[in-house]
């Protein structure tokens, strides 16, 4: 099916089509009702009939029905993709180009400077896309997750993308699912998408929001109770009365930071809401079908979840949380200000920022004008910089033409290009701000250190539009917007009123500039050029297969001390650029890593000869010299973006080996893909006994489905051996992966053999 600027109705009823039947299939071979989840991916089950549906065991194969990828991934996708050799990818695809806008003067300057500076890379792009019949939205378009809302997502469907946020479409009741590029390309050559059958964690909401309180306020709460790391291995579905009153935009709010607690995707119900949503953005088609089989759209009466979350909307008050991790909460006001004077937190905030895919449908964007009205009436502004990014060219022509715009521009806001910006790290600040301590505060949803400008001294919070607009008119931390007064120039104290928003448009969307390309019909003319001396792209070597034996005395190359997410192994803002060539962006592996022996950050001892050296240096030198070697991680490691090139890079430097207390799910799923065996400790505490000197070895390779692996730690003085037992996750598919070098490797065979 060609790509296009949305989800024909051929492709969502082709889906309904097999729904019922494949949920009476399910019901019969589990025996009892079903989840949302557990319809939807059944229905999307290579072979229903057959296949294994155990929770946190099984490995299904699946076929989604679409495929979407940001500029940053889709680089090192796409390069992998045209390894594979085919003329046209299997399944709709789009590439959104969100990623690469740097945020520094504004909009429209911010725009024409990212246009000049990744022309190579975009043209790329498109010529790519146009080749193998993807479509291919433009720089200024918006962020990915919203236009895939706006326009994709439908209910009951079930789609990947290689961005970590990808479960935003969950709000329409869509399982979306993060993936790193080598999952993409699997889809895209037609083969299946190879996932462990996930858990089912249910979030029953009752009562309704109301005050201060909104949606982002719901996922901050259950990234409380359930940290960054309960929701691995599961996807969370919103059940009770409570969800159906809760807009479809605000759904894929809850959705889209799901990511933050480890799940797989989360998922709501079909309800008025998204219908409502879907025919006011120009898919009533769809709705109506969806309408058809609704029943099948919504969990079962009795449907059994393996653990189950009950919130009260209507006791639920505004949030925030970090900073460094999304799940360190607060209640806002007093609560906050006496945690940030214990930890030495500034209480004076530097900057505001709303937008993003996370918030910034049209309903957040009224909710926060309207606290901006209030603030104009009583002569007030922000008293720190504060930024807006709307999430797609729609919300901002529509935005825009209701004065929504104005509204915040009267009190001192700047606009930002439709684009990630200051949520990945493309965000240039002055330096006498991030030089020292400093709070931002901001409706995005991940605040890891140097997430938002590439500075560690930068303190990110994480809330809702609301509240963050109050906190910008107040300038401090501990302002509570529920209680507390703000003096006005005239010297009143001023109380805000609570929030009023819209959840559609009165007068409907408009589209502002189309920024869509679709492929011709018949790419194979065109030719897409790699210059072989750029340094922003580079064409793909295969990595090579398992030479067939053990890994003895590999040096550890860096063993981490607590967070290590992907933003620790292959850091963002600067190193964006050099998303499409391997060997340059290595230059940034482990760079933000903590060295657990020293608690410096980045660098550490080269075994080789002893010298203390940043980490991307020693992994060029030992993958120079063509070393086997392997890295220890703490907990969750490789926590946060899907991006795969944190499991490309040590592979491409020759690791072979990551040893961890535990792994997050994308990226120990990257790893396998990408040849590199991920490893855990069956005893936690070995972790603790690896020293500085000592050598790792690991026998019994290939790993064998559901049996453990014999490892030693090999004391280098006097070769002392000190075993223990790893555990694995591998499939037998997955060892496929291992034995040939790459799940790449797999499928560019499969290819070879289908076309001989």
């Amino acid at each position: 099916m060609a790509a296009s600027a949305g989800t024909p109705i051929e492709l969502a009823n082709s889906a309904y089509s097999t729904l019922a039947d494949n949920v009476a299939l399910g019901r019969k071979r589990l025996g009892r009702p079903l989840t949302l989840t557990e319809k939807i991916l059944i229905n999307h089950l290579s072979q229903p009939q057959t296949q294994e549906m155990e929770r946190g065991r099984s490995y299904a194969d699946f076929a989604p029905d679409r495929v979407a990828m940001q500029d940053a991934t889709a680089q090192m996708a796409l390069l992998q993709f045209m390894t594979a050799g085919l003329p046209t990818t299997a399944a709709p695809s789009t590439v959104h180009c969100d990623h690469l806008i740097l945020a520094k003067t504004g909009a429209n300057i911010d725009l024409g400077v990212a246009i000049d500076t990744n022309k190579e890379v975009y043209d790329f792009l498109q010529s790519v896309s146009a080749k193998y019949g993807i479509g291919f939205w433009g720089p200024g378009s918006g962020i990915i997750h919203q236009v895939v809302l706006e326009h994709y997502a439908f209910p009951g469907g079930m789609m990947i993308g290689t961005d970590s946020h990808t479960p935003n479409a969950g709000g329409l009741g869509m399982i979306a699912i993060g993936v790193g590029g080598a999952d993409a390309v699997d889809v895209m050559t037609g083969f299946p998408f190879n996932v462990r059958w996930p858990k089912v964690i249910g979030v029953k909401l009752t009562g309704t929001l109301s005050g201060w309180s909104s949606p982002k306020d719901v996922i901050l709460e259950v990234a409380r109770i359930l940290t960054v790391q309960g929701g691995t291995g599961a996807i969370v579905e919103y059940i009770g009365e409570g969800a159906d009153s809760i807009s479809a935009t605000g759904k894929a709010t809850i959705c889209n930071m799901g990511a933050e607690i480890g799940a797989t995707c989360s998922v709501f119900g079909y309800d008025q809401h998204m219908s409502d949503y879907l025919t006011a953005t120009g898919r009533a088609d769809i709705a109506a079908a969806a309408g058809m089989v609704t029943e099948h759209l919504r969990a079962d009466e009795g449907a059994m979840y393996d653990r189950v979350i009950e919130i009260d909307l209507s006791q639920l008050k505004p949030l925030i949380n970090g900073p460094h991790t999304p799940d360190l909460a607060h209640k806002v006001g007093a609560a906050l200000g006496t945690a940030a004077q214990a930890n030495g937190w500034p209480l004076e905030i530097s900057a505001a920022l709303i937008g993003s895919c996370t918030n910034s449908s049209y309903e957040d964007i009224t909710r926060a004008a309207s606290v901006a009205r209030q603030a104009k009436a009583h002569g007030l502004k922000a008293k720190c910089e504060l930024l807006i990014t709307p999430g797609s060219e729609q919300i901002r022509a529509t935005i825009e033409r209701d004065g929504l715009l104005a509204d915040l521009e009267a009190i001192g806001a700047t606009v930002l290009a439709n684009a990630c910006g200051p949520c990945i790290g493309q965000w240039e600040r002055s330096g006498d701000i991030t030089s020292k301590a400093n709070t931002i505060v901001n409706s995005f949803n991940r605040n890891f250190p140097k997430r938002n400008d590439g500075s560690a001294n930068t303190l990110s919070f994480v809330t809702s539009p609301d509240t963050v607009i109050a906190l910008a008119l107040a300038g401090r931390l501990d302002f509570d917007p529920t209680t507390d007064t703000i003096e006005a120039p005239d010297g009143t104290l001023v109380t805000l009123h609570a929030p009023t928003g819209e959840v559609l448009p009165a007068k409907g969307y408009d589209a502002g500039v189309n920024t869509f390309i679709a492929p011709p019909a018949n790419g194979s003319h065109i030719e897409v050029i790699v210059d072989p001396l750029s340094d922003r792209l580079q064409l793909l070597e295969p990595f090579k297969k398992w030479n067939g034996n053990d890994f003895l005395n590999m040096p550890v190359l860096m063993k981490a001390q607590g967070k290590c997410t992907t933003d620790h192994i292959s850091a963002a803002g600067k190193w964006l650029k050099y998303r499409g060539h391997l060997e340059n962006i290595s230059g940034n592996l482990f760079e933000g890593a903590v060295n657990a022996y020293t608690g410096e950050v980045g660098q550490g001892i080269d075994l080789v000869d002893g010298q203390t050296r940043p980490y991307p240096e020693i992994a060029m030198l030992w993958g120079k010299n063509k070393f086997q070697w392997c890295a220890i991680g703490d907990e969750n490691y490789g926590e946060g973006s899907s991006r795969e090139h944190a499991a490309m890079e040590p592979r491409f430097r020759g690791c072979c080996v990551i040893l961890a207390r535990s792994f997050a799910r994308i990226h120990e799923t990257n790893l396998k893909k990408q040849g590199i065996v991920p490893l855990t400790f069956e005893d936690p505490s070995v972790y603790d006994l690896i020293q500085p000197t000592d050598v790792i070895t690991v026998r019994g390779m290939p790993p064998k489905p559901d049996q453990p692996v014999q490892c030693y730690i090999v004391k280098q003085r006097n070769s002392e051996q000190i075993p223990f037992t790893a555990l694995h996750t591998f499939s037998e598919e997955q060892v496929e992966w291992f034995k040939a070098g790459s799940a790449l490797n797999v499928v560019r065979q499969k290819v070879i053999d289908s076309q001989s």
